[in-house]
């Protein structure tokens, strides 16, 4: 049985970098991009640890084995993960109902992996139905940032209720920011 949880522990933090290695955009085939999705950012252990430090991860386990995550960030954590940066600068420039999103107190999506064994299963939608249990009463959306050629990713967090509200292109590729507004009742079944 999958139990959820937070982050607790140096095992569960080694967890998560070992299933977001094996979801890397770069050591997949085109065909398990293209149908399975990918994480793009390659977290280091102290980032994992100084992210948690701040607010614990989201975790699903089955039998102590992290088989899916949602990484929690703040806008403090805004240095640690240099990849991440230009997101940041992105948020400081973009407005919801007439403030910046740097004005809100957001909980932004460092990444979301759901490991192989467990897609279609709706781990991804129990993952954030977790993650706004823990959050939402602190935190006024959640927000991140997913590559437009990840086409599950993206139509998965459509389904949760994370609603397009910009794009942008890095030296990677093309982005979508996402944000799911806590202030509106959850989607039904989640």
């Amino acid at each position: 049985m999958i139990q959820f949880s937070l982050s607790a522990s140096i095992s569960d933090l080694l967890g998560i970098l070992t299933l977001q290695q094996e979801n890397l955009l770069s050591l997949l085939s085109e065909e398990e991009k293209r149908e399975q999705g990918f994480v793009t950012v390659q977290h280091t252990q102290e980032q994992v640890e100084r992210m948690h430090e701040i607010t614990p991860h989201v975790l699903a386990k089955f039998e102590d084995e992290v088989v899916g995550y949602v990484l929690a960030m703040t806008l403090d954590s805004r240095n640690l993960v240099p990849p991440l940066i230009p997101l940041f600068m992105t948020f400081e420039k973009l407005a919801l109902r007439g403030k910046k999103i740097t004005d809100y107190n957001p909980m932004v999506v460092g990444q979301v992996c759901v490991g192989k064994s467990q897609r279609g299963t709706g781990l991804v939608d129990k993952l954030y139905t977790a993650y706004r249990e823990q959050y939402a009463t602190n935190y006024d959306f959640a927000i991140t940032s997913i590559a437009l050629s990840n086409h599950r990713s993206l139509a998965a967090h459509k389904r949760v209720g994370f609603k397009v509200i910009s794009t942008f292109e890095d030296s990677i590729q093309p982005w979508a920011i996402v944000l799911w507004d806590w202030n509106t009742p959850p989607q039904p079944g989640l």
